[in-house]
């Protein structure tokens, strides 16, 4: 998994106005859990650019003042209108304790029925992990080397090694479709 470093600042005052004026300066409030103590604190909204607007997963290493902590950002809430970041949740990771992510699907391999003229069809774009920190992917790949016209990969066909997929196995991870004009030309061939 890769690894971002993120400057935050102490939040001394807590509260609705407190946060407002921290918005206005071009910080986001945050909050860390998950440890001994929560620890308030605000970072600049400039510094979620890759954290926040990419499919991939990252751990974070969050300087508060000094003090480091290992984490992963575990909440993201937006302003309804204006899309800007209002407040970040990151939980601290304990080496031993397992936690939650949404980590992305990636696919590998050519499949026999995109080249006979079919279209691959993304059913699910991120899966539920749980794992240690240290055995967490940054993607889980899909062979989809085998996949003909019509066929479908599951959940249950993803090799899971030393993290759990929590999705339901029967859930369809992709697809490949066939296209009209493909059906009709069969169609007119069973004729």
């Amino acid at each position: 998994m890769r690894t971002l470093e993120l400057v935050a600042y102490k939040r001394q005052d807590l509260g609705k106005k407190t946060a407002q004026k921290l918005r206005a300066e071009g910080l986001v409030p945050c909050v860390l859990y998950g440890g001994k103590e929560n620890v308030h604190f605000a970072v600049p909204m400039i510094l979620f650019r890759d954290l926040a607007y990419t499919p991939e997963v990252a751990q974070v290493n969050l300087n508060v003042e000094g003090t480091e902590y290992q984490c992963i950002l575990q909440d993201l809430q937006f302003h309804p209108v204006s899309e800007i970041i209002t407040h970040a949740d990151f939980l601290e990771l304990n080496e031993d304790k397992e936690v939650k992510m949404d980590v992305p699907v990636k696919f590998v391999g050519n499949s026999p029925g995109v080249q006979k003229g079919g279209k691959l069809v993304t059913k699910l774009r991120k899966a539920k992990v749980r794992a240690l920190p240290k055995d967490m992917p940054e993607a889980i790949q899909v062979d989809i080397s085998k996949l003909e016209l019509g066929k479908s990969v599951k959940v249950s066909e993803i090799k899971a090694e030393n993290f759990t997929i929590l999705n339901n196995p029967l859930v369809t991870v992709a697809t490949v479709s066939i296209p009209r004009a493909l059906k009709s030309a069969q169609a007119q061939a069973a004729e």
